[in-house]
């Protein structure tokens, strides 16, 4: 697969850089880092094994490390800030948004969070506690309290007047919000149409009623499919008594879509979507264990289900072969199922009025799929060991498990989502415990009792 452009101009950077750090020239390190984008200087100590990110990060300008640390995925991140004295931490969180400045303090140890609290001045102190008020993974987590409010009653003049004396706009501002006396939001005036109107104009006349407020405790991801829906490139946030409260703007959503797409990629694996590529040995290692354990004991419990029928093995060899198609058979199809579904549920496509019809969809996709493919296997089969008792027991087997496979792989997300419990993470080793056990038993049992 050919690099991309990122990748490749992060390569020559990483390159350049470890080029002069082994050859001890600090001071142009410094230089380059101090000309580079706290964005791209983020994915270079991403892209950096420990010894080298330790180098870059203490070579790093302090004025800039809040602005990196922001763009920083959540293990690299703290273990940057290990290293790092309190007062350090609150010196680089000074200037972040609120919604980076939360996000960075609850990735924080307890004791060090208490420390860097307790380092800050009183005003940061306080934005810090409002931020972290709110749950996490909510609009209120993902929200920026830098709005710019207008009333409904003054003219257009008076709004240009003000946007002057307050000298520059919040990056991301395409919209101001029209509030009443008590800050209850009640539309909102697009700079475009603020610029292309007569100043003689009133407010209320041209402001915007049906732009949608976000309840504060809306999930992230329901608020990503609302600007993904409408075009948005900003929203405002609203609590229960329609107070405004701040916004969010289209680079949190992006930042929320990405890190949902690699949630469920990494989920799929048992793995961390925040992992760092480059933490020690011995730390992957044991994230990694507990998901080769869980493996293991699915593993087993197939292997004990087989376990009943030894005989009918020393009997017929033969099925030990072919013992193992079945199963993979129903565990192809069941994938293609469960990603189906969980992308469906995750894209909002999915829920409790067309249930139904998506689990009837795939069982009559599991019952085609079966009777084609075991026509197929029992014709392979007949053929290869002159054995058409086999070749309708293997056929048989297939049938069942490839229709286990799809009923499997369209509930299970759906029960797990009930529960509570994220189906990206559970939902492969529940399909594959499924589809082996049932491939094994339908295979063997149906040998046993036909062939022996």
């Amino acid at each position: 697969m050919p690099e991309t452009f990122e990748q490749d101009y992060t390569l020559q950077q990483l390159k350049q850089v470890t080029k002069a750090l082994n050859s001890g020239q600090f001071v142009q390190v410094r230089r380059m880092l101090a000309e580079t984008a706290p964005c791209d200087t983020a994915l270079l100590l991403e892209s950096s094994p420990h010894k080298i990110r330790t180098l870059l990060w203490q070579l790093v300008d302090p004025d800039i490390q809040g602005d990196i640390l922001e763009e920083l995925s959540e293990d690299v991140r703290l273990g940057i800030i290990a290293q790092m004295e309190p007062e350090l931490i609150a010196a680089a969180t000074e200037d972040m948004d609120d919604d980076d400045l939360g996000e960075v303090l609850r990735s924080l140890p307890e004791p060090v969070y208490q420390d860097v609290l307790s380092a800050m001045d009183t005003t940061d102190r306080q934005r810090a506690t409002q931020a972290l008020s709110y749950q996490e993974r909510t609009a209120g987590a993902l929200m920026n309290s830098d709005t710019v409010t207008i009333r409904p009653d003054v003219s257009l003049d008076v709004v240009l007047r003000y946007l002057r004396l307050k000298g520059e706009l919040p990056d991301g501002t395409d919209d101001l919000y029209v509030v009443d006396k008590d800050n209850c939001f009640l539309g909102s005036l697009p700079l475009s149409t603020l610029l292309t109107n007569s100043p003689d104009k009133i407010v209320r006349d041209l402001m915007d009623l049906e732009k949608e407020a976000i309840p504060i405790s809306m999930d992230e991801s329901d608020v990503a499919q609302l600007f993904e829906r409408h075009n948005w490139i900003s929203a405002p946030v609203v609590d229960d008594n329609k107070h405004l409260l701040g916004r969010i703007t289209i680079d949190d959503i992006v930042d929320v879509i990405r890190e949902d797409a690699e949630h469920s990629l990494m989920s799929m694996a048992g793995l961390d979507d925040e992992e760092d590529t480059f933490a020690p040995v011995m730390k992957s290692s044991q994230r990694r264990s507990i998901w080769l354990g869980i493996n293991l004991l699915t593993a087993l419990l197939a292997a004990f289900v087989a376990s009943f029928f030894e005989g009918t093995l020393d009997l017929l060899p033969i099925l030990a072969v072919l013992n193992g198609i079945v199963p993979s058979m129903g565990g192809v199809a069941g994938s293609q199922t469960l990603t189906l579904v969980i992308r469906g549920i995750a894209l909002g496509h999915i829920n409790s009025a067309n249930q139904r019809f998506i689990l009837g969809k795939e069982l009559a996709i599991g019952a085609l799929n079966g009777l084609l493919w075991s026509v197929l296997i029992a014709g392979v089969i007949a053929i290869w060991q002159w054995d058409f008792k086999l070749g309708a027991v293997i056929a048989f087997a297939m049938f069942m498990n490839l229709l286990a496979a799809g009923i499997a792989g369209a509930s299970v997300p759906l029960i797990l989502k009930r529960l509570k419990i994220d189906p990206a993470l559970a939902g492969s080793v529940v399909l594959t415990t499924v589809t082996d056990i049932v491939g094994i038993f339908a295979f063997l049992g149906t040998a046993t009792w036909f062939l022996v």
